[in-house]
Parts: C-alpha cells; structure tokens; sequence
C-alpha cells in the first residue's frame, strides 16, 4: 500500500499526464482513496481530472496487455 503526500492546496490539471499516472493502477483503475491518502475533495478532483484526460485521449481507459 502506497500513500503519496500532497499539499493540501493541489491543484491537479488533466493536461499533466505524468502526475495523473501515479494515481492510477496498471489496469487502468483509478487508485482508491486509502492508497492516494487525498482528502475526499481532491480525490474528487482527482477523478474529474483523469476523465478529463481520458475523454481527450491523453490517458488510455485500460490497460494494454
């Protein structure tokens, strides 16, 4: 179980591809709370953000095999 210390003021922007894989998983998943140790807010940004970036075709929706 990782926990990755964030400032409480993050502002995660959905063009920053490199930050927005640390939080999610190899299949693809977006990382539960209990691992990224976000607040509930910035997990919410958090998912918004990775959509976002899914949406545009940035980030992949699954893993590949």
């Amino acid at each position: 179980m990782r926990k990755v210390k964030t400032n409480p003021n993050t502002y995660f922007d959905y063009r920053d591809v490199k930050t927005l894989q640390r939080y999610v998983d190899p299949y693809g998943r977006i990382e539960p709370i209990s691992k990224t140790g976000l607040t509930a807010k910035q997990q919410r940004q958090l998912a918004v953000a990775i959509k976002r970036a899914r949406h545009l075709a940035l980030l992949p929706f699954v893993a590949e095999r």
